[in-house]
């Protein structure tokens, strides 16, 4: 147990993944902000610091602020190496707004919720994810 303790102390590089990965843009909305000069995720993040930001960007993109506060949410959570991309989205759709959030959400609380969602949209407990991923996706979300 001392060699995996030491490596969780080590802090995590945060994902940055081109925007198109994003779950649920399309391709307006990528061209969007690509012209605002948001090509990533991390760049998204770096606009998108504060409420105030958000807003700005919301109206330079002349969208609603609750899609800009999705990505954003969608982004943040996409920074965990082991979500990413694949899980921001299920995360989001379990009821998981950011990385902090998974950071301090009891691991029984989150495979029930992920499992939830998965039995209510696709009527398939088999595809959820373990309670051992999803306990890699909080241990991760810890060390960011």
């Amino acid at each position: 147990m001392g060699t995996s303790q030491k490596s969780r102390r080590t802090p995590l590089e945060p994902c940055d993944w081109p925007i198109a990965q994003l779950p649920g843009l399309s391709d307006q909305n990528q061209s969007l902000l690509q012209e605002c000069g948001i090509a990533t995720t991390g760049q998204l993040l770096e606009k998108a610091t504060s409420r105030d930001r958000r807003l700005a960007l919301a109206n330079q993109l002349q969208i609603h602020i609750q899609h800009l506060n999705k990505w954003v949410a969608l982004a943040d959570l996409a920074r965990i190496p082991s979500v990413g991309c694949q899980y921001c989205g299920l995360l989001l759709h379990a009821g998981v707004a950011s990385a902090n959030q998974l950071a301090e959400i009891p691991i029984h609380r989150l495979h029930q919720q992920v499992l939830r969602f998965y039995v209510a949209t696709m009527q398939r407990r088999d595809l959820c994810p373990s309670v051992e991923q999803a306990q890699d996706w909080i241990q991760q979300a810890k060390m960011l």
